[in-house]
This record gives C-alpha cells, sequence and structure tokens, in this order.
C-alpha cells in the first residue's frame, strides 16, 4: 500500500510547529481539521517519544550489553515520530480534500463521473492515512516489546504508556479507516483488510504489554 501524502495545497502550520494549546484549541473548534485522525497520529507520536526517553534511560554503564539494540530502538522510535507527525499533517489535507471533493459540480454525466472519482480518490487517500498511523503503533509496540525486559526499570510504566498510546492510535484509526471505506465502491476497500484484522492483533499486544508492566509495578 503505498503512502499518504501531503496535499501541496495544505496551508495550515505543521502539527510539529504549533503549541499544544493552539493545537487543543483548534481541535476543540467548530473547524472540519484537526480531528479523530489528527489525534490517532498524534497518539503514536508520543508513544514513539516515550519509547525513545525510555531508551535514552537505558544507556548507564550497566546497560552496556545491550547498548547495540538499545540505540537501534532510540534510531527507530525517534524516526516513528518523525513521520507520525507528518502523519497528522497528512490526516488534515487528506479530509480537506475530501470535503473539497464532495464539493464539485454535478450538473451534467460527465461532471458527476469526475466527482465520483475524485470523490473515491480523495476517500481512498484518507484511509491510506489512518491505515500508515496503525503500520507506525505496530512498530512501536514491536520496539516497546523488545524493551521492556532491558530497559531501565525506574522508567518502565512509560513503556506501559507507550503501550496504551500506540493501541489508542489504531483503534482511532481503525475507526477513521471504515467510516472512509463505507462510502467506497467494495473493490477500493480491499487493500485495507488486512490492516483492520492487524488493528485487532495491536490491540491483543498493547494490552499484554501493559499487563506485564503492572506485574513488574506490583512486584
Amino acid at each position: 500500500m503505498s503512502q499518504p501524502t501531503v496535499s501541496p495545497q495544505q496551508t495550515a502550520p505543521s502539527f510539529g510547529d504549533v503549541t499544544l494549546e493552539h493545537y487543543l484549541s483548534e481541535l476543540a473548534a467548530k473547524v472540519p481539521a484537526p480531528g479523530g485522525g489528527a489525534v490517532a497520529a498524534l497518539h503514536v507520536a508520543q508513544a514513539a517519544a516515550l519509547v525513545a526517553m525510555v531508551a535514552r534511560y537505558t544507556t548507564r554503564a550497566k546497560d552496556a550489553e545491550n547498548r547495540p539494540v538499545i540505540d537501534r530502538i532510540i534510531e527507530a522510535a525517534d524516526a516513528a515520530r518523525a513521520r507520525s507527525l507528518a502523519l497528522a499533517d497528512a490526516d488534515a489535507a487528506a479530509f480537506t480534500a475530501v470535503g473539497a471533493a464532495y464539493k464539485l459540480p454535478k450538473d451534467t454525466d460527465d461532471q458527476v463521473a469526475e466527482r465520483t472519482a475524485a470523490i473515491n480518490a480523495a476517500l481512498v487517500e484518507a484511509a491510506r492515512v489512518p491505515a500508515a498511523v496503525v503500520d507506525e503503533a505496530d512498530e512501536i509496540l514491536s520496539l516497546a516489546g523488545e524493551l521492556r525486559p532491558i530497559g531501565n526499570p525506574n522508567v518502565v510504566t512509560d513503556i506501559g504508556a507507550a503501550a496504551d498510546a500506540a493501541r489508542a492510535a489504531a483503534q482511532s484509526s481503525q475507526l477513521n479507516i471504515e467510516i472512509n471505506l463505507a462510502s467506497l465502491p467494495a473493490a477500493l476497500g480491499d487493500d485495507f483488510a488486512a490492516v483492520l484484522v492487524r488493528v485487532e492483533t495491536i490491540a491483543a499486544r498493547a494490552d499484554a504489554l501493559h499487563a506485564q508492566v503492572l506485574h513488574v509495578v506490583r512486584g
């Protein structure tokens, strides 16, 4: 499945450049975007940041034997965080494109056909963004699971928080994928079937990791 793209028409500031207050104000406002899709992408960005933070706390002298693994996790988590921020921007652009497609004229048969094609293309792109968020959540859970047994125990709860954020990202993305697929011909939605199945697996893995961390905390 191809990666989503950010529309060149997008003029809103990147989520990576605005303050938290600005983002929350926009999220609370009566505007089309940001919405649940951006929230899902930022959930997984936060999960990635938490994993990177725990890994950076696992660079003590006693962690030397695991340093190659820790360094790889840090690099992968940082890259996932950057990709996830870009997906938040891509979601806003995709949602805007869907709205624009629905506003196209439909006075003639040719216009109806062009409008239908534009709507379908926009909806597919709008489903690709949350599908990519699911990919990121999947990777972050894998990194978190790999880190948990070797990570600094003083920050182990942040691994659990990362798992919870990744689960929220995946399950929110499931909703956004399905709402877009509901308006598409079935054939155009077939590529997303495997992604939707993976969401259930991701949720189960996140729950298991949360339980492992809770067990550590409770001793």
